[in-house]
C-alpha cells in the first residue's frame, strides 16, 4: 500500500514538472509538428528529383524551420552542409551564364542570380563581386547602382563566439570608394552632355524649350549619381540656376521665362526660390498686362465694327431714297 501510494506521489511530482515543459515547448503542436514533417517531405521529394534550384530552396526552407530538430534532425543536418556547398555551385553555374544580378529572391526555377545565391549563403565577398561586373556591364543603370550601394542592408556578421550576437556586416571601404568612382564618372559625363544642350538657350523660343527639356533631364539624372558623393548634388543644381538667369537675362524673357521657373524649381536654393518669385510676379504682371492690351484691341475692333455699320446703313438709306423705295 505504502509503495503505490509512494508510486502515485512520483507520477503526479512528473506530471507538474513535466506538463509545463510540453505547454511551453511551441514546436511540439499539431500545426508545428505537420508543417516539420511536410518540410521533410518538400526536401526528400527535391533530393529524388534531382534539381539543385529546388533542393537549394528547400534546404534554406529547413534550416529556417526551428522546430525542424524535433523531428528530423538527419534533415536539419543535410541542410546544414548542403547549403553553403550547393549554393556556391548554383552561384558559379549563373555567373559563367552572365546571370550576375536580378532584383528577384532566390527561386527555384533556375533562373536566380549568382548574387542571390553568393548571398544566401553568406559569401558576401563574392556577391560583391559579382554585382561590380553586373555595373560594369550597364554603368548607366542607376537603379542598379541604387541596389549595389545598398548590399549591406539585412547582412550580419559571423555570431560572437561568446554571445552569439551578430552584429550587422559592412563591405570594405574598397568596395564603397569603386562606386563612388563609378558615380563620379557617370556624372561627369552626363555633365559635359548637359554643356552641349544648354547651347541652345540661345536660340529662339522653339530651340530654348527643347533645350531646357534635354538639360535638366541630363542635370537631374546627374544629380540621382552625385548623391552618392560626398558632395551631393550640389554641382547640378547650381548649373540649373545658372541657367535659369541666362534665360530671365534674355530680351525676349517673357516668352521664355516658364523655362526658367523650371531651372529655378530643381535648383531649389533659397537664392533660387527668391528668384522664382520674382519671375512668377513677372509673369503675372506680363499676363495682366496682355489681357488689358487684349481688352483694349478687342474695344477698338468693336469700335472699328460699329462705325463701319453705321456707314454701310447711311449708303443703304441714300441709295434706297435714290431709287424712291
Amino acid at each position: 500500500m505504502r509503495a503505490i501510494n509512494i508510486l502515485g506521489c512520483v507520477l503526479l511530482l512528473l506530471a507538474v514538472t513535466v506538463s509545463p515543459v510540453r505547454a511551453d515547448d511551441i514546436c511540439l503542436g499539431d500545426e508545428e509538428e505537420k508543417s516539420a514533417k511536410a518540410a521533410v517531405a518538400v526536401l526528400t521529394k527535391a533530393e529524388q528529383a534531382g534539381r539543385p534550384a529546388e533542393l537549394f530552396v528547400a534546404y534554406r526552407f529547413i534550416l529556417g524551420n526551428e522546430c525542424l530538430d524535433r523531428y528530423d534532425k538527419t534533415a536539419l543536418a543535410r541542410a546544414k552542409v548542403g547549403v553553403p556547398k550547393l549554393g556556391r555551385d548554383l552561384a558559379k553555374a549563373a555567373e559563367a551564364k552572365g546571370l550576375w544580378y536580378s532584383a528577384d529572391p532566390v527561386r527555384g526555377d533556375g533562373q536566380t542570380s549568382a548574387f542571390r545565391y553568393y548571398d544566401a549563403i553568406g559569401d558576401y565577398a563574392d556577391a560583391n563581386r559579382v554585382m561590380m561586373k553586373a555595373l560594369q556591364a550597364k554603368p548607366d543603370d542607376l537603379p542598379l547602382f541604387t541596389a549595389a550601394w545598398g548590399v549591406d542592408q539585412g547582412r550580419s556578421g559571423a555570431p560572437d563566439p561568446k554571445t552569439g550576437e551578430r552584429q550587422p556586416y559592412v563591405s570594405p571601404s574598397a568596395y564603397r570608394q569603386d562606386l563612388q568612382k563609378m558615380a563620379s564618372a557617370t556624372a561627369d559625363r552626363l555633365m559635359k552632355a548637359e554643356e552641349q544642350d544648354a547651347k541652345g538657350l540661345s536660340g529662339g523660343a522653339v530651340a530654348v524649350a527643347t533645350a531646357t527639356a534635354q538639360s535638366l533631364e541630363k542635370l537631374r539624372t546627374a544629380a540621382g549619381w552625385m548623391k552618392f558623393l560626398p558632395a551631393g548634388d550640389k554641382m547640378a543644381r547650381e548649373r540649373a540656376e545658372q541657367r535659369g538667369d541666362t534665360i530671365t537675362a534674355r530680351p525676349d524673357s517673357t516668352f521664355t521665362q516658364t523655362n526658367a521657373v523650371m531651372y529655378y524649381e530643381f535648383a531649389g536654393s533659397p537664392k533660387s526660390k527668391d528668384k522664382l518669385a520674382q519671375v512668377k510676379k513677372k509673369m503675372e504682371e506680363s499676363s495682366r498686362a496682355l489681357e488689358k492690351s487684349g481688352e483694349r484691341v478687342k474695344g477698338a475692333f468693336a469700335e472699328q465694327s460699329q462705325a463701319e455699320q453705321k456707314k454701310f446703313d447711311k449708303k443703304k438709306a441714300d441709295l434706297e431714297k435714290e431709287l424712291g423705295f
